[in-house]
């Protein structure tokens, strides 16, 4: 997998320092790595959708809008960009829509309409071969994006409100107005696990780590309910128990763990910066290479709650301790996404904004206005698509 910093911004400063020969060796094959991605700096996509039917694509660091669409059938309930780049998929009422990233057409290149009711969850296998989604018409279904139709359905009985992907590509975990929570065995085609955290507490928002060890979920009462996720003999993931976090005293709209490589404490013109030293090359023993400071951000994980009380917060997943609260929408916070570093964190929020922040300072340092009534959903791709197989 390509590791990339994120393409928001960036700043560079010289940063003298002898190192030992293990450190030149980590340095040099992350900055290598680094330097690659920035010859070919993935563009940033940024789109934002909302209750006035419309999709805005948005320029991240200016906070211009470049681009809206006209979602004429219904309200936008859910955004998500393919792993390439290449489209963004919007949940609607009952349809989801495939739009082209590239193109100005205002019309989708793709329509998925089997489901009833209003789609509340959206996302994409990691190659981006085939589309989950989660209904409140009570089913889970799978879409594969080369050929038509629904190619398998999962009824949950009750309003599914969220789903997410296991980082195994095999497991979907749904979540729905009842309270349950459910695994899907793709391979088996069945639910393999079920668990209900409080009765009749509508889950609202599932988040799963990285890496697998860790599933969250947020309901109606403002708790996140926190398990490892272990594998059973039958290769089943098993919940562990590991923490139960009151987190909000309002509703919690969305939770969200932070991708792989993070650096929460470095501010938006900080964070990629790059530092510069002189590396001996054979060929070229004065050349200076630019290469990234990766260590701080390997081991740090947090978990961010996006709540009716019109704040989000930021919490340390070892030990769940609170960071810091990010302040400024006026009015529910929906929806949010980590930048591909977790440096960053877009929200959406009724108040009709969106808004980026810095995960250092706790601070929006831009604003995205424009959309005529609650902004609910975002959706941001600021890393390199994946690696040609």
């Amino acid at each position: 997998m390509m590791r990339t910093s994120s393409a928001l911004f960036l700043r560079s400063f010289r940063f003298p320092f002898s190192l030992s020969a293990d450190r030149w060796k980590f340095y040099w094959s992350s900055g290598v790595d680094l330097l690659l991605s920035r010859m070919a700096q993935p563009s940033v996509i940024l789109a934002t959708g909302s209750y006035d039917h419309t999709i805005r694509f948005w320029e991240a660091k200016s906070g211009r809008c470049y681009r809206t669409i006209q979602a004429q059938e219904s309200q936008v309930n859910r955004l998500e960009i393919t792993p390439d780049k290449r489209y963004l998929a919007a949940a609607g009422n009952p349809q989801i829509r495939l739009y082209d990233v590239n193109s100005n057409n205002p019309q989708p290149v793709m329509s998925y309409d089997s489901h009833t009711n209003n789609v509340m969850a959206l996302g994409f296998q990691c190659d981006g071969n085939w589309m989950y989604s989660g209904s409140e018409d009570g089913t889970v279904k799978i879409w594969d994006l080369r050929a038509p139709g629904c190619q398998r359905e999962y009824e949950s009985r009750a309003a599914v409100n969220t789903v997410v992907l296991h980082p195994n590509q095999t497991e979907l975990i749904s979540g729905d107005q009842n309270g349950n929570i459910r695994v899907w065995d793709l391979t088996a085609n069945s639910c393999s696990c079920e668990l209900v955290p409080e009765v009749d507490t509508a889950v609202r928002s599932l988040t799963v780590m990285w890496d697998g060890s860790l599933v969250v979920a947020a309901n109606n009462h403002g708790t996140c309910y926190v398990w490892r996720l272990l594998r059973g003999t039958q290769t089943m993931t098993n919940f562990e128990p590991l923490h139960k976090l009151q987190a909000h005293n309002g509703y919690i709209l969305k939770c969200l763990l932070s991708p792989e490589f993070c650096e929460p404490h470095r501010s938006l013109y900080q964070i990629n910066f790059l530092f510069s030293f002189p590396i001996l090359l054979p060929s070229q023993p004065s050349l200076e290479m630019t290469i990234g400071g990766l260590l701080n951000c390997l081991f740090v994980r947090y978990l961010a709650t996006a709540s009716s009380d019109h704040t989000v917060k930021i919490w340390n997943v070892d030990g769940f301790t609170l960071e810091k609260t990010l302040t400024g929408h006026q009015r529910w916070v929906w929806d949010c996404v980590f930048s591909v570093d977790g440096a960053y964190l877009i929200t959406a929020s009724s108040d009709s904004t969106a808004r980026l922040w810095s995960m250092s300072t706790g601070e929006d340092i831009r604003v995205y206005q424009g959309h005529h009534k609650a902004t609910v959903c975002c959706a941001l791709h600021d890393g390199a698509e994946p690696s040609a197989a």
